[in-house]
């Protein structure tokens, strides 16, 4: 793999997984861990994630199979950073603009939280699937999620966005 195009898609994952705007009121604090799989056109890439995320920040560490680091995201407030694996460090006010100036395509990010959470994010029109009570299939700002597990907890626990070319996987070991 392009040893460019590697942490950059690892990046674009932690940016879909952390670099998220504020959240509604109704999106409660969490904490999760679990591997992620990336593919963008033709590249892929994998690795573990670790977030953290409440009403007022997000953190999220991704990291390669063997726990070296790849790529860091913070949100403070309205304010966000991305540092990838060589240190180089870029800020910005609004994610989708950071996740286009470093990886060169926008990530909608504002429905992550309820999404991982298996649930719409509220007030955006949406089309739903339910296998029994639980949601199996969300569309919703041009992204489609595919909920293929849930744990004993009731939250997902493997999931599948999808987006044009960009195709991430995420499983949920744990939930705190």
């Amino acid at each position: 793999m392009n040893r460019r195009i590697g942490p950059a898609l690892l990046a674009a994952l932690l940016a879909a997984c952390a670099t998220l705007p504020a959240p509604s009121e109704e999106t409660p604090a969490f904490e999760l861990s679990g591997r992620v799989a990336v593919r963008y056109g033709g590249e892929a890439a994998s690795g573990r994630a670790e977030w953290r995320h409440s009403a007022a920040t997000d953190d999220l560490i991704i990291a390669n199979p063997i726990g070296q680091g790849i790529a860091e995201i913070a949100r403070r407030g309205d304010a966000y950073t991305l540092v990838t694996a060589d240190g180089k460090r870029y800020a910005a006010s609004d994610p989708e603009a950071l996740t286009q100036d470093v990886l060169g395509w926008r990530l909608p990010l504002a429905g992550l939280p309820d999404w991982v959470r298996g649930r719409p994010l509220a007030g955006v029109p949406a089309e739903t699937r339910y296998d029994g009570a639980r949601l199996g299939m969300l569309q919703q700002s041009g992204w489609t999620i595919e909920y293929l597990e849930y744990g004993e907890n009731g939250l997902p626990r493997r999931l599948r966005l999808y987006r044009d070319t960009l195709d991430i996987r995420l499983v949920i070991e744990e939930w705190r």
